[in-house]
């Protein structure tokens, strides 16, 4: 079912979410002091972007227990094996994949996801997780919701390696976007992002007006999209051309370059 999500019923949605999920993750410093400490997001930001979102593609696109979504997620587990991260940070990290996509498709999706979509997605996160290692995920869909929101509560608090790791990607965001546009795109980026967030990064907020026409542009995006017919061709990230990787790439390929020849 999460496969029929991202590649067919909102495969832009769930790339959008997840990126928003990634900026929910610097708002907790423990995370951010190690993302700043290794240097990836400052110097090599698009190929840490492509390799994060080829793994979740992998494993979404062929499944977890497939040869090659086996291939990649044991590649993230190598690589993270290098870095000292903690049970809880992996939880939370592992809660915004669940949670995030689901909210934006709330807000912004054709449609939300109904209720067995939602489970779905628990019950995926959560096999993915095993296989990470990770300790004392939570039994049930509500209870993680509650661990994820609880936790934003406690976590969330503005350190200056937050907002350094925000403005490499916020750098990386914009440069996709053609010069001439940059500042306007610049300006309305926090628009979509809650307060706690934006607090957190250092962000200021746009100005409501702003806010309120990014939502009702998204609104229309949606009803429009209610009208097309059904996806029949995939979407994944992997099956779109990726920048760091024009030529293709292997799971080798995948990881911090000062890493790859110890993994």
């Amino acid at each position: 079912m999460c496969h029929l999500l991202a590649g067919y019923e909102f495969p832009w949605d769930v790339t959008r979410s997840l990126e928003v999920a990634l900026l929910r993750t610097f708002c907790v410093p423990s995370v951010s002091v190690l993302l700043d400490k290794t240097g990836e997001f400052r110097y090599h930001a698009q190929k840490r972007y492509d390799d994060t979102g080829i793994v979740v593609s992998e494993v979404l696109k062929h499944g977890y227990d497939s040869p090659r979504g086996e291939a990649f997620v044991q590649r993230m587990n190598a690589i993270h094996r290098h870095y000292a991260i903690g049970n809880r940070d992996y939880l939370y990290v592992l809660s915004t994949f669940v949670y995030e996509p689901i909210r934006w498709c709330d807000r912004f999706g054709w449609r939300p996801f109904c209720q067995q979509e939602r489970l779905a997605c628990y019950y995926f996160w959560r096999a993915i997780g095993d296989r990470m290692g990770i300790h004392e995920i939570p039994p049930t869909y509500a209870a993680f919701e509650q661990f994820n929101r609880e936790f934003e509560a406690e976590q969330f608090a503005y350190a200056p390696t937050n907002q350094r790791v925000a403005a490499a990607t916020r750098r990386l965001l914009l440069s996709w976007f053609p010069a001439p546009t940059r500042p306007l795109v610049n300006w309305g980026l926090p628009c979509l992002l809650d307060p706690p967030l934006l607090a957190a990064l250092g962000w200021q907020p746009t100005p409501v007006a702003v806010q309120q026409l990014a939502n009702a542009a998204l609104k229309v995006r949606s009803r429009l999209l209610r009208r097309l017919p059904p996806r029949t061709v995939p979407d994944f990230f992997v099956d779109q051309v990726i920048r760091s990787y024009p030529e293709g790439y292997t799971v080798e390929d995948i990881g911090p370059e000062a890493l790859r020849s110890r993994l």
